[in-house]
């Protein structure tokens, strides 16, 4: 236990001793600390226990005991927290992570405030490491309201996906949901436009950034889609948001450029994404990499996949080598063929 700076003349943190519950991890301690006798030149408790316990820096430590008020005079409860967590199943490393983030943990109850959010993901069929990956991820999720907020995103996601499985994959790949103002926003905002509820589940499954826009983004999307002709029914109407709401306008210009590097017009762009929205989430590597296959070594013209993008979104290696190897030879017999490479 540690005594508090009042009653010490100095503080030497490799000699303090720690109550059973937890002990100094030597991962955190690659040297001693040694602070002055000055008490207002002393860090707080709490600020020594984060640098002793966690290896942050004096800086870092003090910037976050003063940015989220943590404040605890003696090691009884913070220890009793982290042991919680590590029983839990958290790392050392996870667990570092996650007081970086919400430093408030180590002042609060866990049986009270943290418990009952654990027990109600694994009540929906979450597994202690999906938990574990879920809060250090966002360690945040443990200071929303389990009723006002957490089982309410849950639910909400939950009627489109029809599974706890994927409703807590869901949940792991985007922890941020469960506090993100805009998801609801936006997912009923695609409601009121006619988007499907499978959209609406493919978009969460797939592309969940599309629901971290501004609802006022979101709009200017689904309509200009609209305007493209895409059908909010139609499942290639979700692949189409996810690009145009995944692409910055710098990054959508600059695979516009991509294309225009082998000889394609921004209508030619436009009328590929309308075919194959999938085309503009193709990496500009990749783009190059097919591009560059088909025009200089198959000697073909790069327009022709403009009414074919689905190409781009083949494995070079494993398909579109081996199809065009086989179409050449087959030309060159004379034999009228019609391969896809898709």
């Amino acid at each position: 236990m540690f005594a508090t700076h009042r009653h010490r003349s100095l503080l030497h943190l490799n000699a303090l001793t720690f109550s059973q519950s937890l002990k100094p991890n030597p991962l955190f301690l690659p040297f001693s600390l040694h602070f002055s006798t000055n008490t207002s030149d002393s860090p707080s408790f709490a600020v020594s226990y984060l640098i002793h316990n966690f290896g942050f820096s004096p800086l870092l430590a003090n910037k976050l005991c003063s940015t989220y008020r943590v404040k605890f005079k003696t090691a009884q409860n913070p220890d009793s927290v982290l042991t919680f967590f590590r029983n839990q199943g958290f790392s050392d490393s996870q667990l570092r992570d996650t007081i970086a983030k919400a430093p408030w943990l180590l002042s609060c109850n866990p049986l009270k405030r943290v418990l009952p959010k654990f027990q109600f993901f694994l009540s929906k069929g979450a597994s202690n490491s999906d938990i574990v990956n879920l809060v250090s991820k966002n360690p945040l999720l443990l200071s929303s309201s389990l009723e006002n907020q957490i089982v309410p995103a849950y639910e909400f996601v939950y009627r489109f996906l029809k599974s706890h499985k994927n409703t807590i994959a869901c949940a792991r790949g985007n922890p941020s949901f469960f506090g993100h103002i805009y998801m609801p926003r936006n997912i009923k905002l695609l409601i009121e436009n006619g988007v499907t509820d499978s959209n609406i589940a493919t978009l969460l499954q797939l592309w969940s950034r599309a629901f971290k826009l501004r609802t006022t983004d979101t709009l200017k999307v689904v309509e200009e889609l609209k305007d493209m002709g895409f059908n909010p029914k139609q499942t290639i109407f979700a692949v189409a948001m996810a690009a145009k709401a995944s692409l910055s306008k710098a990054r959508w210009k600059e695979k516009v450029d991509a294309f225009k590097k082998w000889g394609w017009s921004d209508q030619d762009v436009m009328e590929a994404f309308r075919r194959q929205p999938h085309c503009m989430l193709t990496s500009i590597d990749k783009i190059n990499l097919v591009m560059d296959f088909w025009v200089n070594e198959l000697g073909w013209d790069a327009l022709a996949i403009v009414k074919r993008p689905r190409v781009l979104g083949a494995s070079l290696e494993r398909r579109i080598k081996p199809r065009a190897s086989v179409l050449q030879y087959l030309l060159n017999k004379d034999v009228a063929v019609s391969l896809t490479f898709c």
